[in-house]
């Protein structure tokens, strides 16, 4: 019995890793932005330069920074996103000001106390350099932060220099368009819960949708990724953020990053987040489990920290169903809420900080009563209509690629 199921383990797995194959990843063709440096250096230089950069923040493996200084290119001041510019912060955390010490440049942290430079902060720079890597989500922040800087730069006389990225999931438009009235850090724009745009695509949405606090327009210089099209998936050379570091995590993360508003971990406290999902009230429900610990510079608090969790394992779950379907899956949420013991439970933000509000992140306030009513997917995606077709127009006027 024993060497049977032995065999079904492997036979699973060997399927698995085939489906994975079958991604057909374009890196090979696609050259970011950022490696286009024959079309910004000379403009750059005699510059004093300020970025917003990250860990993402590179050509090829090479940092941007170290490659400018490197070129002899003025760097003044760096800027730092949620995580921080080394990108060591853990997710939610306020970031401070430093000083890099690898290059001795100070660091202005946005994701904390500040989250716009000010008039100070810009006056002794000539160009921004706005290059960090997007996932293509309402409620990744990166976008709140763009719309900040280009607000500052806008206001200040600044251009901004955006050397851009492919969007990983930029195939997937798809969810309800933010309801304004749950405007929060984790949904700032009325969009769809996937936006399908670049990060230059979106700065372009900003600017023509008027979504600043100021009416002046942000003056754009924008370095395009070359050889590229939306339905190219790119694979990441650079983990993101911290809890997005498998390829499996950021192609799963718009839909199971919906799970941050329920009772549920969703993979905080373990070396695969966003993948794995469950708690202890599963555990006569799934056989699979794991256990959330404190992970420094992840998850120093999960949700259920050392304590046995049961669910569902995503971890290879095939992503060439997820491209292919266009379509964010709400399955999951479904069938973890259709099995819940702790149905009343389920979306009680009351029992940890842990825990967000899936209006914020899904937008809408029908959401909770669909999956509590067992609503069918079918008739959840109806009522994100009309507004996600008026999205997708709207959206056309922005984009730089087919």
């Amino acid at each position: 019995m024993k060497i049977v199921f032995v065999f079904i383990s492997l036979f699973f797995s060997v399927v698995a890793i085939r489906a994975q194959d079958r991604m057909n990843y374009c890196n090979d063709y696609i050259q970011t932005g950022a490696e286009r440096t024959e079309q910004y250096i000379p403009y750059l230089n005699g510059k004093r330069v300020a970025i917003l950069g990250n860990p993402s923040t590179v050509i090829k493996k090479k940092h941007l920074v170290d490659s400018l200084l490197a070129r002899g290119i003025k760097i003044v001041k760096i800027f730092g996103p949620e995580h921080g510019f080394r990108g060591n912060a853990s997710n939610g955390t306020k970031v401070r000001d430093e000083v890099d010490p690898a290059t001795k440049i100070p660091v202005i942290s946005l994701y904390g106390s500040k989250k716009k430079p000010s008039a100070k902060d810009l006056k002794d720079i000539d160009v921004f350099i706005f290059d960090v890597q997007d996932m293509g989500v309402r409620f990744y922040t990166n976008i709140n932060t763009l719309r900040d800087i280009m607000e500052a730069c806008a206001e200040n006389e600044k251009e901004l220099l955006i050397l851009d990225r492919p969007n990983p999931n930029a195939y997937l438009v798809d969810g309800p368009i933010l309801d304004m009235k749950y405007k929060s850090g984790i949904g700032q724009f009325p969009v769809p819960i996937a936006h399908g745009m670049t990060i230059a695509e979106f700065a372009q949405m900003i600017n023509g949708e008027g979504w600043m606090a100021t009416t002046k327009k942000c003056k754009l210089k924008i370095i395009p990724v070359a050889a590229y099209n939306h339905q190219m998936l790119y694979k990441l050379p650079v983990n993101p953020s911290p809890n997005l570091n498998t390829e499996q995590s950021i192609l799963l993360y718009p839909s199971t990053c919906l799970f941050e508003g329920v009772k549920i971990n969703h993979g905080r406290g373990t070396d695969y987040p966003f993948t794995v999902f469950g708690s202890p009230a599963y555990k006569d429900v799934y056989r699979f489990s794991f256990t959330p610990v404190s992970k420094k510079g992840m998850s120093e608090t999960p949700l259920f920290m050392n304590e046995v969790c049961y669910g569902l394992d995503l971890r290879e779950y095939d992503l060439q169903k997820l491209v292919d379907s266009k379509k964010i899956n709400l399955s999951w949420m479904q069938e973890l809420y259709r099995n819940s013991p702790e149905k009343d439970k389920f979306f009680d933000q009351s029992f940890s900080k842990q825990i967000g509000s899936i209006e914020k992140l899904v937008g809408v306030d029908s959401f909770r009563r669909q999956i509590t009513e067992g609503v069918s997917e079918e008739e959840i995606r109806k009522s994100w209509e009309p507004g996600l077709t008026r999205y997708k127009e709207m959206r056309k006027k922005y984009l730089i690629y087919p």
